[in-house]
């Protein structure tokens, strides 16, 4: 079982990564979170990863931190939550805001995450309340929780990167509409963004 790599970033998309150990190339799907923080071609990069194995394939899933992993993990343990929703939970939310989230219950917050719905975050509200170790509860303690105007910007970039809008235009136009309406929920902020983008503005 694969349990970490360390190599040459060979590739990189939304979402996935190729990593270069000594001549073979290494498929990694990973969070948003950790897309982001690899550094561009060509550079070293070191990732954590589960190894999940299935009847037809073997699939690799990478993170930047032991957070990240730690907390896939327990998403996957749920009844009904496969690697793929997993993944999308940790690319819509920042870790230390969804261990906050897990612990009050806070199933709007868990619903805002892109293909999250409200069956799914009650059940990983009611499921990890209780079984996050303090090592998370810790880290999310010790994290400031981001201004709500950030957090807004990082919610609906998230969500138009998983949609597969490009980040620099999709940055352009989310940052014109939190301009336009800071205090905007999540959910009208994101169709006023869509309707920006498919307009070309």
């Amino acid at each position: 079982m694969i349990a970490r790599l360390a190599g040459t970033l060979a590739a990189k998309t939304p979402g996935r990564i190729i990593v270069d150990v000594q001549g073979i190339g290494y498929d990694v799907q990973v969070p948003l979170s950790t897309f982001y923080v690899v550094g561009e071609l060509g550079a070293q990069v070191a990732v954590r990863v589960y190894t999940h194995v299935r009847e037809d394939v073997i699939a690799l899933y990478g993170f930047a931190t032991s957070l990240e992993q730690e907390l896939f993990e327990r998403l996957i343990s749920i009844s009904g939550i496969g690697p793929k929703l997993a993944l999308a939970v940790l690319s819509g939310i920042e870790p230390p805001d969804l261990v906050r989230a897990i612990r009050a219950q806070d199933v709007a917050r868990l619903t805002a995450i892109p293909g999250v719905g409200k069956k799914t975050a009650e059940r990983i509200g009611l499921e990890l309340k209780d079984r996050l170790p303090q090592s998370l509860q810790a880290a999310a303690d010790s994290a400031k929780p981001a201004p709500p105007e950030d957090q807004l910007r990082a919610d609906l970039l998230s969500a138009l990167m998983n949609l597969g809008y490009q980040r620099v235009t999709a940055e352009k136009t989310v940052d014109k509409e939190i301009g336009r309406s800071p205090d905007a929920p999540f959910e009208s902020a994101l169709r006023a963004v869509l309707r920006a983008l498919m307009k070309g503005s």
